[in-house]
This record gives C-alpha cells, sequence and structure tokens, in this order.
C-alpha cells in the first residue's frame, strides 16, 4: 500500500472509530445519562479518544504488514447504567449504538457508489476513496459485534442474556484479550468472506 493510500486508511479509520464512540455517549444521554456528555467525551475531537493501542499502533502495524484486515478502537466512551432509563434495554440500545453508525457510514458511501456508477460517472478517485470508506466502516462494524470483551457484541449480549449466564460472562471477559488477539491474527478470514459480500451488495462491487 502506498504512503498517501495508507495515511488515508489511517485517517479514514480513526474518524470512523471515534463517530462509532460518540453514538455510544449520544445514545446513553438519549438513553437518561449524560456521563458522557458531562466528561466532554460527545466531540470529534480526537485528543479525547485515541487510545495509543488500539487507534495507533495496532492499526499502523495492520497497514504497514499488508495484511487487508485494518481494525482499532478508540478509548470506549463511559456511561453510567444506574442512570439508564429502561435498564438492560438501554444497555442493549447504547452497545448497538456505534455498530448503527459504522453501517449507516458504510450504506451512505455504498449508495454514493452506485448513483455516481448509474450516471456513468468516471472518477476513479472517488471510487478508490469511497470503497474504502465503506469496507473500512463495514469491517469494524463486523468487528465490534464480535462477542468479545470490550467489543460491543459482548456488552450487547451481558445486556439481553438472563442473569443466570453471568458466570459465563464473567469467564468470556476473564479471558477477553486472548481471544481477542486469537481473532484478529487467525479468525478473521473466516469472518473475511461477510465483510466482502457486505461490500458488495452496498456498491455492486465485487472484491
Amino acid at each position: 500500500m502506498s504512503g498517501p493510500l495508507s495515511i488515508f486508511y489511517f485517517l479514514v479509520l480513526i474518524l470512523s472509530i471515534i463517530l462509532h464512540e460518540v453514538a455510544h455517549g449520544l445514545a446513553a444521554e438519549r438513553e437518561g445519562d449524560p456521563t458522557a456528555r458531562m466528561l466532554g467525551r460527545i466531540t470529534l475531537n480526537p485528543l479525547k479518544h485515541i487510545e495509543w493501542f488500539g487507534s495507533v499502533i495496532l492499526p499502523a502495524i495492520l497497514i504497514l504488514s499488508g495484511t487487508g484486515f485494518v481494525v482499532g478502537w478508540a478509548k470506549p466512551v463511559p456511561y453510567n447504567p444506574a442512570n439508564l432509563k429502561r435498564g438492560k434495554k438501554s444497555e442493549a440500545i447504547v452497545s448497538m449504538a456505534g455498530i448503527v453508525v459504522n453501517l449507516s457510514i458504510a450504506v451512505i458511501f455504498g449508495l454514493a457508489i452506485r448513483i455516481f456508477m448509474s450516471l456513468g460517472v468516471n472518477s476513479l478517485a472517488f471510487f478508490d476513496i469511497a470503497s474504502i470508506i465503506v469496507l473500512l466502516n463495514i469491517v469494524l462494524a463486523i468487528f465490534n459485534a464480535i462477542p468479545i470483551a470490550p467489543l460491543d457484541g459482548f456488552r450487547f449480549l451481558s445486556a439481553i442474556l438472563p442473569s443466570r449466564f453471568e458466570p459465563q460472562m464473567r469467564v468470556l471477559e476473564r479471558y477477553s484479550l486472548p481471544l481477542l488477539i486469537a481473532f484478529i491474527l487467525i479468525g478473521w478470514k473466516f469472518v473475511a468472506p461477510l465483510a466482502f459480500k457486505l461490500f458488495a451488495v452496498l456498491t455492486g462491487i465485487a472484491l
């Protein structure tokens, strides 16, 4: 991957994960908890969100190694479950907000690609940029949906499962780091076909 393209990948990733975290804060606020607002986390200022390993080091390693799989995360936006007006239902909504935003971004730019193609617009630069945005946000949505702590899929599962499953969830949480590393290194190749299929559905372009 060329230098300028690598930088663009990185910038799109940073903006996408920031929007992901802001969505959590806005959802929590709507559900009754102002913690994120009070802590200044409902902002696009990257300095408020960047987590050095998840936002910088890991993405840089994945981009420079040419794996074709780029993910990252920002500092989780905090919220107080005690303030949420609908309890577990609110927690489920907050946990899914970031994934919904990433999928929404992918849909918007996927539709833009389809519209430009239907109009006969021949702009390679636009298609390259829009395709990167679509694919990165699909990858982020799928990655965050994996039920491994501290990802959103784990928080969603914790919110919807009956309390009798709490011991099992605690075990999963205890081994979250090795599970997450194993998924990044090994498990993604089994999920990648889904990302490519969604990309094709949204853009009409097969990878």
